[in-house]
């Protein structure tokens, strides 16, 4: 190793910074080695191997220091939302799924909107409305719907389609 300012000596092997990187890839080729103990590792490098006769200011490695600290800090607290969105997600789909539920077994009235082109170019919406009756709730891509029996054929309506809920619609 010709660069002695080029290798990383981990657990007593010294390698060059190329095949460290790529023994510290995960599956999907993103560097995952980049963290705090790495950081210090090459700051503890830099210092060992500075030039004695011309030092780096003290005062750039506390600024780097801050600035790590912050920026790990700073991913700390995206990761802790994110979390507390997927709880609160979580949550809240719970809690409709459990008032759909109620659901079940209830007449049911929601709106179906077709849309067809006609020779123009032009596209034309449609509305139909349709009764039927609960079977059961679902979840369709993280989405909440409500499966419904009309007239011998099964449904899955969105929540934002359901007009009316109750006995003896017609």
């Amino acid at each position: 190793m010709s660069n002695s300012l080029n290798t990383i000596t981990v657990d007593g092997v010294t390698q060059s910074v190329e095949s460290y990187n790529s023994t510290k890839t995960n599956a999907t080729g993103v560097n995952s080695a980049l963290d705090k103990d790495a950081f210090l590792k090459l700051m503890v490098t830099q210092l060992q191997y500075q030039d004695p006769l011309d030092p780096q200011d003290n005062s750039e490695y506390v600024a780097e220091l801050a600035q790590f600290s912050a920026l790990e800090q700073m991913t700390n607290v995206s990761e802790g939302i994110t979390n507390v969105t997927k709880l609160v997600g979580n949550l809240d789909t719970s809690v409709l799924v459990g008032q759909l539920s109620s659901m079940i077994g209830q007449d049911l009235q929601w709106t179906v909107t077709t849309s067809e082109t006609d020779d123009e170019g032009n596209v034309q919406k449609a509305s139909t409305t349709v009764e039927g009756k609960v079977t059961g709730v679902s979840i369709s891509d993280g989405e909440p719907t409500v499966i419904a029996n009309a007239n011998g054929k099964t449904y899955q309506v969105a929540i934002g389609d359901i007009t009316r809920v109750g006995q003896g619609l017609s």
